[in-house]
């Protein structure tokens, strides 16, 4: 008995050390969680075989190349203010250096709708006025420039034709794959012509599984786009002169308001993007000179009632998309 005795007290002696071994002799805290850091930069570059703006090529439909900078705030985690600018190279009537954008504004989120509200303004600093007389079809003088240069189709640019948007754009996220959005911008003097512009347009994207391409790291979504741009009246300096049996535009044309659509799809790799993608517009040759002022526009036959001598433009018409981006921010790539 004596024995037995002996070997509990033992065995409990033993147990005791071993669960007592086990026990932390000071509860350790957890690390406090990362201080909250409000600012952060978003920057990005990106080479495409041709640059389109709402279905109107921006670069006589050859390369071109860009760049982004966009500082941001979070004021919480669901509202950004930020502001940016970007850089885009071009290829205009008025030979104008490049296009420099500049814009702010507010991002706030609210479960799953995005929204994004804010003033964009589009430069383009370099250019040339093209006209090559006196005075415009409405007989308003024109400065010394605009009389010495002129283009050999016979249309005409100012020299200066930058302007500024309004915005408001949101985004509906349905879930991981699926998201729907509404954009909608205003200018009051669409590239200076004189015409206000209003585009609005509907979005839509599906973003594929991430496992769609197994463990290569490769992502891939198919988006679409279809807007509406609204053009009001040009001032004289682009009104047409007077022909028989067509309105008088002297004073400035009615810009034919027109659709477009763009569909295509992209494959991501880390920080970059190749998207592929096709665009159009219902804008028919003529209406397309009359609004962009294309300097290659030639023959005669597209006739319009804005558009009487007969040029045809191609910028406005079907155009298949290839461009490589990077798209980085401080917080998330430089760490």
């Amino acid at each position: 008995m004596k024995k037995i005795v002996l070997l509990a007290t033992a065995l409990a002696m033993v147990s005791g050390s071993a669960f007592a071994a086990d026990m932390p002799l000071k509860a350790v805290k957890a690390p406090p969680p990362p201080a909250f850091d409000p600012w952060d930069v978003a920057f990005g570059s990106a080479i495409m075989n041709d640059y389109i703006f709402r279905g109107v090529t921006q670069s006589n439909h050859n390369p071109s190349v860009a760049a982004y900078f966009e500082p941001r705030y979070n004021v919480t985690k669901d509202l950004q203010l930020y502001v940016g600018s970007s850089f885009e190279s071009i290829s205009f009537a008025n030979r104008a250096a490049a296009e420099v954008d500049i814009y702010g504004g507010i991002r706030p989120t609210f479960g799953a709708f995005a929204f994004d509200i804010g003033v964009w303004g589009y430069l383009y600093p370099g250019g040339t006025c093209y006209f090559g007389a006196p005075t415009d079809n409405a007989g308003k003088p024109l400065s010394a420039e605009c009389q010495a240069n002129f283009l050999m189709n016979g249309n005409a640019m100012k020299k200066d034709v930058s302007f500024m948007e309004v915005y408001g754009k949101v985004n509906y996220t349905i879930n991981d794959n699926w998201a729907v959005g509404v954009n909608e911008y205003y200018s009051p003097n669409f590239l200076n012509s004189g015409a206000w512009g209003d585009y609005a347009s509907v979005t839509a994207k599906y973003t594929a599984p991430g496992s769609v391409f197994g463990t290569s790291g490769v992502g891939m979504y198919i988006s679409g786009e279809f807007g509406r741009q609204w053009l009001g009246t040009s001032d004289s300096f682009y009104g047409v002169p007077q022909f028989a049996g067509f309105p008088n535009y002297t004073r400035g044309i009615p810009y034919a308001s027109y659709d477009t659509w763009n569909i295509g799809i992209g494959f991501t790799y880390k920080v970059f993007t190749l998207d592929l993608r096709y665009s159009d517009t219902d804008l028919n040759k003529g209406n397309c000179n009359a609004f962009t002022s294309a300097f290659n526009a030639s023959g005669t036959t597209n006739v319009t009632s804005i558009n009487p001598g007969g040029l045809g433009s191609n910028w406005c018409g079907a155009a298949g998309i290839v461009k490589l981006s990077a798209d980085l921010t401080a917080m998330t790539s430089l760490k």
